[in-house]
């Protein structure tokens, strides 16, 4: 099967974390960025295309919460899938609500996870795709009158 190489931001304040699922990710050919906290996410997404971003809940400073709160603002067509440890859950669901593509529990199972990509990175080309053909028909629409 084909696969669209995307790049996907990874955010966690576990550093240890952030490096193995980078590699991992790495090797299955996606293209990587890490960031250690929300500020940093959201500096890196000035500067670069992202496709997808794997948010952890809870980080010190700006939580996760907020930090897809200011994503969605700014970056809306970006799909965010968010982590969670059991005790977070209540704040996974609220970040659902908030426009996030779906969650995981902690420690996520990487085949879990890479499934969950391949449909948020999918929902992004579709949603897209949709944004590009009403462009074209509106263009259409103007050219003819």
């Amino acid at each position: 099967m084909f696969k669209t190489k995307s790049t996907i931001m990874l955010v966690d304040d576990e550093e240890d974390f952030v490096e193995i699922l980078s590699l991992r990710l790495t090797q299955n050919g996606e293209n990587v960025i890490s960031a250690y906290n929300g500020s940093e996410c959201l500096k890196a997404l000035e500067k670069n295309e992202v496709d997808v971003i794997i948010l952890d809940v809870k980080m010190p400073g700006m939580d996760g919460i907020e930090t897809l709160k200011e994503i969605k603002k700014t970056h809306p067509m970006v799909e965010v899938i968010m982590l969670t440890g059991h005790g977070t859950i209540q704040a996974a669901v609220e970040g659902m609500r908030l426009g996030a593509f779906d969650f995981l529990l902690k420690p996520a199972d990487f085949d879990t996870l890479t499934e969950k990509l391949n449909k948020a990175r999918q929902r992004r080309i579709d949603q897209l795709e949709r944004i590009r053909q009403a462009e074209s028909a509106a263009l259409l629409r103007q050219s003819s009158v």
